[in-house]
């Protein structure tokens, strides 16, 4: 099967201080793929920069076997949607306006919605379960609602591949479980290829098919939860005491934080 997106040998600096350095690897179509690594490991810019909100500088992405270079900027947008990072909302538009802004790719110059684009909308809401706050003020919801919302304006843009930027910080446990559950829906049934950067390597290690750890800018390793998950590398990369053992769960790593008062 050909891949959802390929990336070789991709540089990005700011300035003058490198952020990614010869960064290659493959996403499968269909999978649910999680980026983990440091703060500062370059995470957030790889997100941008195959989004194609930052343009690559050195090296070759490939989106469906074909170069980002080759899409319009309507066309891309047509093939990935991309969730940024929670922020506070406070302007006064409803939900089903927020939702409704996904469908922008598809619609003429004027931007008027028709028949089609609403039924999208509705479906979308339906999917992320905001039927019944669809008509309050983003303003008025919570933050887990609020990111629940920007997900359904992600599917209301139909991608092919959906990039999330730490889409369950901030979020409480239940909201959580209800993002990454959602984003295993949404590769499921619709057969969308879900890329997600993620600080929980726990999260990481019962939701991804694949992950990919990033440290200073460069890959680590990639591999399956239990190739990626071991005390060996994390100790290494993170710099802390680890201890890494199987979840009660099933097959699963399990990654525990030692703290220093524990063994000092």
């Amino acid at each position: 099967m050909n891949p959802a997106i390929n990336v070789s040998n991709l540089s990005y600096s700011f300035e003058d201080s490198p952020v990614l350095r010869d960064v290659s690897f493959t996403i499968p179509k269909g999978g649910f793929f999680i980026v983990i690594g440091p703060n500062g490991s370059g995470k957030t810019t790889l997100m941008k920069v195959i989004s194609g909100l930052l343009q690559r500088q050195q090296g070759q992405i490939d989106i469906l076997d074909r170069p980002i270079e080759g899409y319009s900027r309507k066309a891309l947008a047509q093939t990935i949607a991309f969730v940024s990072q929670m922020a506070y909302v406070d302007f006064p538009f409803t939900v089903s306006e927020i939702v409704l802004m996904g469908r922008s790719p598809y619609m003429g110059v004027l931007g008027v919605e028709d028949e089609k684009d609403l039924e999208i909308v509705q479906a979308a809401i339906r999917f992320t379960g905001l039927d019944h706050i669809a008509h309050r003020k983003m303003d008025q919801l919570s933050g887990g609602e609020q990111q629940r919302v920007f997900i359904a304006r992600a599917i209301c843009q139909k991608p092919d591949i959906i990039l999330l930027d730490e889409p369950t910080a901030s979020l409480d446990l239940a909201y959580q479980v209800r993002v990454m559950d959602l984003m295993e829906q949404l590769k499921k049934e619709k057969g969308v290829t879900v890329v997600m950067v993620s600080h929980d390597v726990n999260l990481a290690a019962m939701y991804g098919d694949q992950l990919l750890l990033l440290n200073e800018g460069r890959v680590e390793c990639q591999g399956r939860p239990d190739e990626v998950l071991t005390f060996q590398t994390l100790e290494e990369v993170y710099k802390c005491t680890l201890l890494v053992d199987q979840s009660p769960l099933g097959d699963i790593p399990r990654v525990t934080l030692v703290p220093k008062k524990l063994y000092s």
